[in-house]
């Protein structure tokens, strides 16, 4: 049982953390494709690890 309560502490922040930024985003009006759009075309593509997945971008 303590095993549990402490993946709890440590995943659930994040897991919240997820749930407020796409809230937010889907409140401005604002998708993932738009915040990649105005980083410019001279940000650096690649694999890129966010909230604990691998993303790769082409």
């Amino acid at each position: 049982m303590e095993a549990l309560t402490v993946l709890a502490i440590y995943l659930v922040p994040f897991v919240i953390l997820g749930v407020v930024a796409k809230k937010l985003m889907s409140r401005r009006g604002v998708s993932l494709t738009d915040i990649q759009a105005d980083a410019g075309p001279n940000r650096r593509k690649g694999p890129q690890f966010l909230l604990g997945f691998w993303h790769k971008e082409d």
